[in-house]
């Protein structure tokens, strides 16, 4: 038996998205044909943005379909920053955030932009006041509303508010909240004046049981943001090309049902949670829980174990029939530290033994059980292997 405790990176297909999905794909005809067959795609298309917007607190008109989290991303920094006023190029960019963020900052400082190092605490969070410090000036910034490996829930109304007072244009990365915790971009965005606070919201469907390779950016009617595609002025202009009516249907559907349960599941996630890390510590004493203890997403349990190798470990729980996640970055097959476990103050050692186990929908005690059954042994075995040489 599977044992999946790797939540954060995908959550399975919710049978009531697959179910909207499949129906919308009946619906034959491209949104923006003028001809009964196109409108009745209009249509289908237009009630499910209205219904995100409703589930975000946003006008519909501020939904902007796009393929997922990263594309998001994209076309949030990259559009604010092509868009900006002259004279300002400083990205305020706070440390560990997700590699989307990171890596698409690092090309337009290719391109000229000056980078605003925001540092992380020990907790992996924001410092409100740190981050408003860098902000006069700014062209643009951007920033976790929960980190995604340590868990760790930001005051995203502290740093919106504090954009709005500096007047640069904040994009907020709300993947890893999506679905459990509150989210309204009206709320957050406040008396912010046009174009200024916060203006972009990324979110993305496969994190609440919608289909991979649907998300949105949720962008103010004031924004000033520059398209990435180009060819049509389909979504205010900001997407061009044909857009995926059935991802949208799906991705409606599944943010209704994630926020219509987010505060049950959020107590029974924690209870879990709870007893994982307990249960973990139990038997490994030295593991050491990251983030912060309190203020974290609900599901996730982000655990350093000391002198044991992340990746032997992930290997040996996936042999235990347990699915987990190293919490680092693996790019182009190579395996390198977490660099959020190094943004809060910890050794190269130390971001090379972590585990993040994260708990999601179809999460039950068995799960929990699994884990407690197999990870002595696997830790005993792992920090035997050594520390794995960086490539």
């Amino acid at each position: 038996m599977r044992h999946y405790l790797d939540h954060a990176a995908t959550t399975p297909l919710r049978p009531e998205a697959r179910e909207a999905w499949l129906a919308a794909s009946e619906t034959v005809g491209n949104a923006s044909s003028t001809h009964g067959a196109g409108q009745d795609a209009r249509r289908l298309l237009e009630e499910s943005r209205e219904r995100v917007a409703a589930v975000v607190d946003a006008d519909p008109i501020e939904i902007v379909f796009t393929s997922g989290g990263t594309e998001s991303i994209n076309l949030a920094l990259q559009g604010l920053w092509h868009a900006r006023p002259p004279g300002s190029s400083a990205i305020v960019l706070p440390d560990g955030e997700h590699h989307a963020t990171m890596d698409t900052v690092a090309a337009l400082v290719d391109e000229g932009a000056e980078l605003r190092r925001v540092l992380v605490t020990a907790e992996a969070r924001i410092d409100p006041g740190k981050f408003a410090a860098l902000l006069p000036g700014a062209a643009l910034a951007t920033a976790l509303a929960a980190n995604n490996e340590a868990g760790t829930i930001n005051d995203a109304r502290a740093l919106a508010a504090a954009a709005a007072v500096s007047h640069v244009p904040l994009h907020l990365d709300a993947v890893a909240a999506l679905g459990h915790v509150p989210l309204s971009f009206r709320s957050l965005r406040g008396e912010a004046a046009d174009g200024v606070g916060l203006v972009a919201m990324s979110l993305a469907g496969h994190k609440i049981g919608a289909p991979v390779g649907v998300g949105a950016l949720v962008t103010a009617r004031s924004a000033r943001v520059t398209a990435l595609l180009r060819g049509g002025a389909q979504q205010r202009g900001l997407r061009a090309g044909t857009q995926d009516i059935a991802g949208a249907a799906a991705f409606a559907v599944a943010l209704e049902l994630a926020e219509n349960e987010r505060e049950g599941e959020a107590a029974r996630l924690r209870l879990l949670r709870d007893r994982l890390v307990s249960g973990i510590r139990g038997v490994v004493p030295a593991a050491e829980l990251l983030g912060d203890p309190v203020g974290r997403l609900p599901g996730n349990a982000h655990l350093l174990f000391p002198g044991a190798v992340g990746e032997s470990l992930l290997f040996l729980l996936d042999v235990a029939g347990v699915a987990a996640s190293t919490g680092s970055a693996c790019q182009a097959g190579v395996a390198e530290p977490s660099h959020v476990v190094i943004a809060m103050g910890r050794s190269e050692r130390d971001a090379r033994s972590v585990l993040r186990f994260s708990l999601g929908r179809t999460s039950t005690d068995a799960d929990v059980d699994a884990v407690l059954g197999a990870i002595a042994e696997a830790y005993a075995r792992a920090s035997g292997a050594g520390t794995a040489a960086r490539s």
